[in-house]
C-alpha cells in the first residue's frame, strides 16, 4: 500500500522519485555551506517627519491660542465691535458713562463705531448715555451735588444732548448753587476785597470773588459793576508800575486783568503803554550798547526777558556777550591780563555757548602763552638788553617794509614783544610814535583798496600801539560797516553763506554797528522755509 504521506506527496505534483525531505532539515534546504552567506540589507534609519509634523501642529495651536483675539480683531472687526458694544451696555447698565482709563460707556461706544461705521448700534448707544448723563445731572442738582452735576452736564452736551434740556438744567443747577453759595454774602465779601485794595492773590480777592458770583449768576448787575470796577483799579495798578520801570510786574498785571475779562475798555491803553515802555527798553538797550555801556546794555536786555519778550532778550544778550568778548581781546592784547579775564568773565555768563566768546577765551590764553615767553620775569639788565634787541629788529624790519609780514619778524610783531617787556621804556615809546602813523595808512589803505584782511591786520597793529580808544573805536566801525556793505553784495547775488559770514566778521568788530540787525533779518528771511 501506498504510504498516506505519499498520497499527499502525488496530490501537490511531487513525482515518485522527487528527494524526500529529511525531518528536521527542511529549514536548511538549498543553502551552501560552502560559500559565505550574503550579507543581510541595511536598515532604514528611523522616519522623524512624523514627529515634526506633530510639533508643527503643536506650534500652530499654541499660537492660534495667544493670538486668537488679535487675530479674529482683524479678520472680523465686526466680532470685536460687537464685543465693545456689549462691554458698553454694561458700563451703561452700571452707570460708568465716561473713564479716563476707556472703561467708560462713552469710550466703549465710541471704540466700536471707530471699528464697524455701518451700523447704528453704537450711535444710538452714544444718544442713550447722552440721556444718562442728564438724568445723572439732575439728580446730582437735586442732591447739591454741583461739582457731580457740572461733569455730567458737560458729557451730556458733549454728546449733542437736546439744547433746551442743557439750557434748563443748567438753569436749575446755577440758582440751586446761589441759593447754597449765599449771594448776598459773597457780594459783601467782593465789595470789601475790593475798597482794601484785596484784587487777587486768594480765593478771598475781589476778582475771583465777582467771578464765582458770576459762574453761578452771570447777569448780576452789582457783580458785573463791582468786576468792572476792580478791573479798572488793576489796571491802574499796572500803568502806576510801568511809570516806575516795573515792566515784568506790569506785564503779569495786564495778562491777569485780560483772564477775567479781555474785553475790559482799559486794557487796550494799559497795553499800548506797556509796548512803549517795552520800545524805549529796546532803544536805551541798543544805545547803551553801541556806546560800551555793556552792564546797562545787558540788564536792560533782562528786563526785557522778565517782562515775557525773550526773543528781543536773547537776541541783545548775545550781542552784548559779544562785545565783552571783543573788550576782553583787546585788553589781553595790551597784556592786561586781570582785566581781560574780567570782561571774558561777563560774557560767559551771558551766553557761554557763542563762538565769539570761545574765540575770545583762545586768544586771551594766546596773548597770555606769548606774555610769558617774552621775559616779563627777566632780570632788569638782561630785559633791557631784550628790549633794546627788539627795537633794533623793529627798525630793521620798518627799513625793509615788513611792517606786517612775516608774522613773528615784522616790524609790529617786534615793536608789541618790546612792549610787553618794557610798556614805559622810552625807546618803546618813541618807535610806538613812529609806527602808528604807518599802522593807521595801512588801515586805510586796506580800506580803500577794500582790502578788508589787510584793514584788520592793520587795526590789529593800531590795537596795540594807539591809546585814543574813541579813535580805535571809530575805526572798528568802519571796518564793520565796510563788511555790512560787503555782506549786502554778497546777499543782492544769492551768496547767503558769503553774506552771513560778512555778518559775523562785522559783529565781531563792532556788534553796536548800525544797522546789523537789519541786516541779519535780510538773511533769515531769505534763508526761511517758502510756504
Amino acid at each position: 500500500m501506498i504510504d498516506e504521506r505519499d498520497r499527499r506527496g502525488h496530490a501537490r505534483g511531487a513525482g515518485p522519485d522527487a528527494p524526500r525531505r529529511e525531518p528536521g532539515m527542511g529549514s536548511l534546504r538549498g543553502l551552501d555551506f560552502g560559500r559565505p552567506a550574503a550579507s543581510a540589507p541595511a536598515r532604514a534609519p528611523p522616519r522623524r517627519w512624523p514627529w515634526l509634523l506633530l510639533a508643527a501642529a503643536l506650534l500652530v495651536v499654541l499660537l492660534l491660542a495667544v493670538f486668537r483675539q488679535p487675530l479674529a480683531e482683524r479678520i472680523w472687526p465686526q466680532t470685536r465691535a460687537q464685543a465693545l458694544r456689549a462691554q458698553a451696555e454694561q458700563a451703561l447698565a452700571q452707570g460708568r458713562l465716561t473713564a479716563a482709563d476707556g472703561s467708560g460707556a462713552r469710550e466703549l461706544y465710541e471704540a466700536a463705531l471707530a471699528m464697524d461705521p455701518d451700523r447704528d448700534e453704537a450711535r444710538i448707544g452714544l444718544a442713550r448715555v447722552a440721556e444718562a448723563a442728564l438724568a445723572q445731572a439732575r439728580t446730582a442738582t437735586a442732591q447739591d451735588r454741583f461739582a457731580d452735576a457740572h461733569a455730567a452736564l458737560r458729557l451730556a452736551r458733549a454728546l449733542s444732548v437736546p439744547r433746551d434740556e442743557a439750557r434748563k438744567l443748567e438753569t436749575r443747577l446755577r440758582e440751586r448753587e446761589a441759593d447754597k453759595a449765599g449771594i448776598p454774602d459773597l457780594l459783601a465779601r467782593a465789595e470789601a476785597a475790593r475798597a482794601a485794595g484785596h484784587l487777587t492773590g486768594g480765593a478771598d480777592a475781589a476778582l475771583p470773588l465777582y467771578s464765582r458770583i458770576l459762574a453761578l449768576q452771570p447777569d448780576d448787575t452789582r457783580a458785573l459793576e463791582g468786576r468792572e470796577d476792580a478791573l479798572a483799579d488793576l489796571l491802574q495798578q499796572a500803568r502806576a508800575q510801568l511809570r516806575v520801570g516795573e515792566l515784568a510786574e506790569a506785564t503779569a498785571t495786564i495778562a491777569t486783568a485780560a483772564e477775567y475779562d479781555p474785553g475790559h475798555v482799559d486794557l487796550p491803553d494799559t497795553r499800548a503803554r506797556l509796548n512803549e515802555e517795552l520800545d524805549d527798553v529796546r532803544r536805551n538797550a541798543l544805545a547803551d550798547l553801541r556806546a560800551g555801556r555793556l552792564e546797562r546794555a545787558a540788564g536792560r536786555y533782562q528786563l526785557l526777558a522778565a517782562a515775557g519778550q525773550q526773543a528781543d532778550a536773547d537776541e541783545g544778550l548775545q550781542r552784548v556777550a559779544t562785545a565783552w568778548a571783543h573788550r576782553a581781546q583787546v585788553l589781553a592784547g595790551d597784556y592786561q591780563f586781570a582785566e581781560a579775564d574780567s570782561a571774558l568773565g561777563h560774557a560767559r555768563e551771558l551766553a557761554p555757548a557763542l563762538d565769539a566768546v570761545g574765540e575770545a577765551g583762545h586768544r586771551i590764553e594766546r596773548a597770555r602763552q606769548a606774555h610769558a615767553r617774552s621775559g616779563s620775569s627777566l632780570p632788569p639788565a638782561e630785559r633791557k638788553r631784550r628790549v633794546s634787541r627788539l627795537l633794533a629788529e623793529a627798525t630793521a624790519a620798518e627799513a625793509r617794509g615788513q611792517l606786517l609780514d612775516p608774522p613773528g619778524d615784522s616790524a609790529f610783531d617786534k615793536l608789541r614783544a618790546a612792549r610787553a617787556i618794557a610798556p614805559d621804556d622810552p625807546g618803546v615809546r618813541k618807535a610806538t610814535a613812529r609806527l602808528l602813523p604807518a599802522a593807521r595808512d595801512c588801515f586805510e589803505r586796506g580800506l580803500r583798496d577794500n582790502n578788508l584782511g589787510l584793514a584788520r591786520a592793520c587795526l590789529d597793529a593800531r590795537t596795540v600801539l594807539e591809546g585814543d580808544a574813541a579813535t580805535l573805536a571809530a575805526a572798528r566801525r568802519r571796518l564793520a560797516g565796510r563788511w555790512l556793505a560787503i555782506g549786502d553784495e554778497r546777499l543782492g547775488a544769492g551768496e547767503v553763506a558769503g553774506a552771513r559770514a560778512a555778518l559775523e566778521a562785522a559783529r565781531g568788530l563792532d556788534p553796536a554797528t548800525p544797522g546789523l540787525e537789519a541786516f541779519d533779518g535780510r538773511i533769515r528771511a531769505a534763508t526761511a522755509p517758502r510756504r
